[in-house]
């Protein structure tokens, strides 16, 4: 059965396996939680997209079948440095992608020491705890040029008949300087809006919108930097019909969301 596409927020570094009294990541984690309901069978494996690992040159994929975790934040409590997550790997999708990318014409690679950054551990800790179902990493490019990711996605699909769920790992709004500030809730919400819009839309006017993103209202606001919306991209040129919104909150005084693509 063709597997759907997500576009997931993965929180704040380590958010989830912190004390949270004030509940600020509680509605987040529980719609993790839900993932697993959201697939038709189990999957072969999970290709996660991060926005955490970018590449220059060609997009790559880990190789290995034991695949590590970095634990790329900074300043949290000890005990979030020994978190595990001994999801195995598994190659052969690896290899496969690399293949469907460049019969796309899109230079690909594998990584084989590359490990699992927390933008793709902390989310499936959450969502698949058993870490039983094999995890394949893919970078971004570096100069996050929506139509090339749009394109990536595209390249990608024929995965999700292969037992293959593509889950893209970011947040739909990203300014550390906003989170908390109320003047940025405003901005949040007229982005989120205009994004929940775009998603809803049939691929090609979808497509057409997502590449003009800067020009959305709050979007760099929302974004001064978009490696964190970028992998929504891959999801979305992953998709051949409309999307939906299955995730809204308010977090720190900013609108995030998710969606998914059937």
């Amino acid at each position: 059965m063709r597997q759907p596409v997500f576009y997931i927020p993965h929180g704040g570094g380590p958010c989830f396996f912190m004390d949270d009294p004030a509940g600020t990541w509680t509605g987040m984690e529980a719609f993790l939680r839900t993932l697993p309901s959201r697939l038709p069978e189990r999957p072969r494996a999970i290709l996660m997209i991060s926005g955490h690992w970018e590449s220059e040159g060609r997009f790559l994929f880990t190789g290995s079948a034991k695949p590590d975790l970095l634990f790329d934040y900074y300043g949290f409590p000890q005990h979030t440095y020994e978190l595990r997550y001994d999801a195995p790997g598994e190659p052969d999708i690896a290899a496969r992608a690399v293949a469907l990318m460049e019969t796309a014409g899109l230079p690909a690679g594998i990584d084989p020491e590359r490990g699992l950054d927390h933008g793709v551990f902390v989310p499936l800790k959450v969502a698949f705890p058993d870490a039983d179902i094999p995890v394949i990493e893919m970078s971004l490019d570096r100069h996050l040029d929506p139509a090339l990711h749009i394109g990536a996605g595209r390249a990608l699909a024929p995965l999700r008949d292969e037992g293959v769920v593509i889950v893209t790992s970011g947040m739909s709004f990203h300014n550390m300087r906003g989170y908390g500030d109320a003047r940025f809730t405003e901005p949040s919400e007229h982005f989120d809006h205009w994004l929940s819009e775009s998603v809803a839309l049939e691929p090609a006017a979808r497509d057409e919108r997502l590449r003009a993103w800067e020009s959305a209202p709050g979007a760099r606001q929302s974004h001064p930097r978009e490696e964190h919306l970028i992998p929504l991209f891959i999801a979305a040129g992953a998709a051949d019909g409309p999307g939906e919104q299955i995730y809204r909150e308010t977090v720190m005084k900013t609108v995030i969301s998710g969606f998914a693509f059937a």
